[in-house]
């Protein structure tokens, strides 16, 4: 197998949980750190994208211009269907790429929250082992519309577009599989302007205290998802 070619908009936003995985599977991965304005190399000698996220929207190019070198490469990528999978910001990249909108939500949604498939993610092969319904982590202002001809699969009660997939091999997640209680840690500090904005609204304490509780249940979702779309490159 391959290398996975990773793309990295923000030094905080890793692969997380995602790397133990890839890892354990003896499987080899590159970081593109496009924060440092590093080159996307060719996408035909990788097996398969990651997207991760960021704190950046899709439409800031002028504020971020590797933004619109990474618009290009996952439109390239989709086009010779390329494996892509998308979190957050990469989740928001896919959608912009494939025609969809992308645009700020009327609120955030950042923390623990419910997320519930759809008949689409209950029957889709990646989203395979599943619960229904289960918990996630969130950090987001902005929220897309579903491209069209692709498969919705997850919402939630603020957002109701969660998760798409764009034939077998794209998939698109608002949420966050990946974190690590370390990692939420590191972005309550990263973030902590944005947070005190939102004040009214959340609660770094109690998002950190119920992180406890969570991060278990969600990190085996991550394993169970995550190695569904690894057999997609094998």
């Amino acid at each position: 197998m391959k290398n996975i070619l990773v793309f990295q908009n923000e030094e905080c936003e890793h692969l997380g949980v995602f790397s133990k995985i890839l890892n354990g599977n003896n499987i080899s991965y590159q970081y593109i750190k496009l924060y440092e304005e590093e080159e996307i190399p060719n996408l035909n000698d990788y097996s398969a994208i990651i997207i991760l996220g960021g704190p950046m929207n899709v439409y800031e190019e002028r504020e971020y211009p590797f933004l619109k070198k990474e618009n290009s490469s996952i439109k390239e990528a989709l086009k010779i269907n390329k494996p892509v999978l998308g979190i957050c910001l990469g989740a928001q990249i896919i959608a912009r790429a494939a025609g969809a909108k992308v645009y700020p939500a009327k609120r955030k949604e950042i923390g623990w929250f419910t997320l519930n498939l759809t008949t689409g993610g209950i029957e889709n092969d990646v989203f395979r082992g599943l619960e229904k319904q289960f918990t996630v982590f969130q950090w987001h202002g902005d929220t897309f519309d579903i491209p069209s001809g692709s498969i919705k699969l997850a919402k939630s009660n603020l957002f109701p577009n969660q998760a798409f997939s764009i034939g077998k091999t794209t998939y698109a997640l608002q949420f966050h599989l990946e974190v690590t209680k370390k990692m939420i840690a590191e972005w309550v500090n990263r973030y902590e302007d944005e947070l005190v904005t939102l004040k009214e609204e959340v609660n770094p304490d109690k998002m950190l205290k119920s992180s406890e509780h969570y991060i278990q249940p969600l990190n085996n979702h991550a394993f169970l998802l995550f190695s569904n779309f690894l057999h997609l490159i094998r």
